[in-house]
C-alpha cells in the first residue's frame, strides 16, 4: 500500500445513543481508524487525525472485499469542492468489520460518518479506490 504525500484531514462523527455504552462506540471507531484524537460528550463522538494511514483499515477492506465500485459511487457522489464522505456501519464497526452505508438509516443506531478534505480530494479518492496498491 503506497500511500501518497498529500496533507488531509480525516473526521469521524457518531452520535450516542442513550442504550450505547460511549466506551464501546470509541472501540468501535478505533477498529475502523489508527492513530486518531477522540473527543466525546454526552451525545457524540468526533475523531480527527491528519494522517491517511489512519484509513489503513479502511483501505485493506476496500481491496480485500473488491468493494472499490461501492466506494468509488459514494465519494464521487458526495464530493463537494475539496472534500468528501460516506457512512459506515457503527455496530459492524463496533464487531470490528468495515461496513459502508449508501443511507444513514442502514445502520440502526446511527451511522459513522467520515469526511475527507483535501486540496487533492482527488488523489485521495484514487488512491482509495485504485485497483493497484
Amino acid at each position: 500500500m503506497q500511500i501518497p504525500d498529500v496533507t488531509c484531514s480525516i473526521e469521524a462523527y457518531c452520535s450516542i445513543n442513550p442504550s450505547e455504552d460511549p466506551k464501546k462506540v470509541e472501540q468501535a471507531l478505533s477498529n475502523i481508524l489508527s492513530d486518531i484524537d477522540i473527543k466525546i460528550n454526552q451525545e457524540s463522538l468526533k475523531a480527527t487525525s491528519k494522517n491517511l494511514e489512519s484509513l489503513t483499515r479502511i483501505f485493506e477492506t476496500i481491496h480485500s472485499r473488491k468493494s472499490q465500485n461501492n466506494f468509488k459511487r459514494q465519494l464521487k457522489h458526495n464530493l463537494i469542492d475539496d472534500s468528501t464522505w460516506f457512512y459506515l456501519n457503527k455496530q459492524a464497526a463496533f464487531a470490528n468489520v468495515v461496513a459502508l452505508c449508501s443511507e444513514a438509516d442502514e445502520s440502526p443506531l446511527g451511522p459513522i460518518k467520515v469526511i475527507l478534505r483535501s486540496k487533492n480530494i482527488e488523489r485521495v479518492i484514487e488512491w482509495l479506490i485504485s485497483d493497484s496498491d
